[in-house]
């Protein structure tokens, strides 16, 4: 036999081992609780001291635009929506100390973790909700929409830079950056990033403002961003999986990526385990 039919028997056993197997796992995968299902929430307002009133999304977002060379992402989202409503119910809204906000710009003082503009959003709507599980709704459904939506979006008037939108497919701000900048063409520190950063926290507190206004007026959807992905690994490694070594609801394959092996073998593994 010579050299070249003998790799390619090779290959074809090699082909047709990995297909046996693939088709192996799928018989052994475990039903995953897949809910991706919209569905209303529903919320009890309180009268907590802080109260909301229903804003317009686009003029906030070029409200949050006008802000942000004051105080950077965090700030902007945050005073553009209190600030309006300082405007129509004075106290306590009008001496709030928007300054201490400046410290989410750069995923917290320049850190590189989480977005300050979600953070932003996460701080408005803990302000407003008294309700642990509401507020964590609102804020998972918002960062999983940031994570899978191609941002930015916004363009303000007499805009001078025509920026593309991507999925970010991460809420933390080095890798949203870094991921952004790699598909744009353009460096981290460019005259691109920044201003693709000023843009997103625009959309960012238009998309909380639109939440808000949903969940105010009795109609908030939920899950309407879920993470497929995120809910199969949980199946496994989060609370209620046999796994039981992680929690959370950030995107899986920001930081970690599935290998062959993982795939191939992972659903065979995990049916075989015996309960802890």
């Amino acid at each position: 036999m010579d050299r070249r039919k003998a790799m390619k028997i090779a290959a074809g056993a090699i082909a047709g081992s990995g297909a046996g197997l693939f088709a192996l796992s799928k018989a052994f995968k475990p039903g995953y609780p897949i809910d991706l299902e919209p569905r209303s929430l529903e919320y009890t307002h309180s009268d907590n001291g802080w109260q909301y009133s229903p804003l317009n999304p686009a003029e906030t977002a070029s409200l949050a635009y006008d802000l942000y060379p004051n105080g950077s992402c965090m700030y902007a989202i945050f005073r553009s929506v209190i600030s309006q409503l300082a405007d129509k119910f004075g106290e306590p809204y009008a001496s709030f100390p928007y300054h201490m906000f400046s410290y989410g710009h750069g995923g917290i003082g320049g850190f590189g973790t989480v977005c300050g503009a979600l953070n932003g959003a996460a701080a408005l709507i803990g302000l407003f909700i008294t309700e642990r599980a509401v507020s964590d709704r609102l804020i998972t459904d918002i960062f999983q929409w940031q994570e899978t939506e191609p941002l930015p979006k916004f363009k303000p008037v007499d805009a001078e830079l025509e920026l593309p939108a991507f999925t970010a497919n991460s809420v933390l701000c080095h890798a949203s950056n870094t991921n952004w900048s790699k598909d744009a063409g353009v460096t981290i520190n460019s005259k691109e990033r920044r201003e693709r950063c000023r843009r997103l926290t625009c959309d960012v507190a238009a998309k909380t403002v639109e939440s808000l206004n949903a969940l105010y007026n009795n109609d908030y959807l939920t899950n309407t961003h879920g993470n497929e992905t995120v809910q199969s690994c949980m199946a496994c490694h989060g609370d209620q999986g046999k796994m039981k070594n992680t929690a959370g609801r950030m995107s899986c394959n920001s930081c970690h990526t599935e290998s062959a092996g993982h795939r191939v073998f992972s659903d065979i593994h995990y049916k075989l385990m015996k309960e802890k």
